[in-house]
């Protein structure tokens, strides 16, 4: 799909508040209210807009502990790859899961309350499935950039 120079504005403004009615979104880009669905409606079945989420206050739900799991495996196999990355999406402390070039194979990023639940998770799930070799761990001081927007 060929997006224009208004569906790119639609999009930055929908990812800055997806709550923005389609009156107000139509209101800063000078649309009728039915071009504006109509338009989010075609990049929602575009798969352009993969989904809507409300975005947490890590601190205010205490889950600030923020660590950077480097993880090796034992073998680089189609098997071995497959199964970890079918395991690893399943442990929910894991936030994010990335398979990379470099001294490791993949970063996970994860969240948990504080250095005791981080070892409590290290030691009984990540650890235990199969295949890794060795892992080093991160942890963040402080945030200084998290965002969710794409520049279009």
């Amino acid at each position: 799909m060929q997006m224009d120079t208004i569906d790119k504005k639609l999009l930055q403004l929908l990812q800055h508040d997806t709550k923005k009615t389609t009156k107000e979104l139509s209101l800063k880009l000078n649309l009728s209210v039915t071009a504006v669905y109509e338009r989010i409606k075609k990049l929602e079945r575009e798969g352009i807009i993969a989904k809507y989420v409300v975005l947490l206050d890590k601190e205010k739900v205490g889950k600030n502990f923020v660590v950077f799991c480097h993880l090796k495996l034992i073998q680089h196999t189609k098997e071995f790859l497959t199964k970890f990355e079918s395991e690893v999406v399943q442990l929910k402390e894991v936030l994010e899961c990335h398979h990379v070039s470099g001294d490791y194979d993949y970063i996970l990023k994860i969240a948990v309350k504080n250095m005791e639940e981080y070892r409590e998770f290290l030691v009984t799930k990540l650890t235990t499935l199969e295949h890794i070799g060795s892992t080093h761990s991160t942890f963040m001081i402080s945030e200084v950039k998290n965002t969710t927007v794409l520049e279009l």
